[in-house]
């Protein structure tokens, strides 16, 4: 069994936070931000995530539980602010908004376990992946798009009718 928290990098669903910053962004849209921003998370690059599965499905113990973190806690507005930089935005595209009700402060794992018993470490350090997945976003525009606007939903809609028929 594993547990993470926080996976981010190319094909996320553009309403999570990393996809949502970098598309507002270069769109020139506001960026919002749940109220003063300080919600602490880990954040773990998805490449990672998928080779942590494979050495724990390859030599993990049956029964173990294994935490997969990225050791990278950052507090949302410095993710964000973080991304705009990289991008060359700028930070006025920040727009605060109110916090969701029982929205929680820090999301954190540790990964000491799979560390010390499986010799897991992360192949990206977050800068390099968090430049990884602005890069994505930006060459794959029409991919997010679609899925932005909603233009998705009708392939998806087409194609499960018809197979339920």
């Amino acid at each position: 069994m594993t547990r993470c928290y926080n996976n981010y990098g190319p094909y996320q669903f553009p309403e999570k936070l990393i996809p949502l910053v970098i598309t507002n962004a270069l769109e020139e849209n506001p960026i919002p931000v749940y109220g003063d921003g300080m919600n602490v998370r880990d954040w773990l690059f998805v490449t990672d995530q998928c080779l942590a599965l494979k050495l724990v499905i390859e030599k993990g113990n049956a029964g173990e539980v294994y935490n997969i973190g990225g050791g990278k806690e950052v507090s949302n507005i410095t993710l964000v602010k973080t991304i705009l930089q990289i991008m060359g935005k700028p930070e006025s595209l920040i727009t605060y908004v109110s916090d969701r009700p029982g929205h929680d402060r820090r999301y954190a794992i540790n990964p000491q376990k799979i560390a010390q018993k499986l010799g897991w470490r992360i192949a990206y350090s977050f800068e390099t992946a968090l430049s990884k997945t602005v890069k994505w976003y930006t060459g794959n525009y029409e991919w997010w798009k679609r899925i932005k606007s909603g233009e998705y939903q009708k392939y998806y809609q087409h194609w499960y009718g018809s197979m339920s028929k």
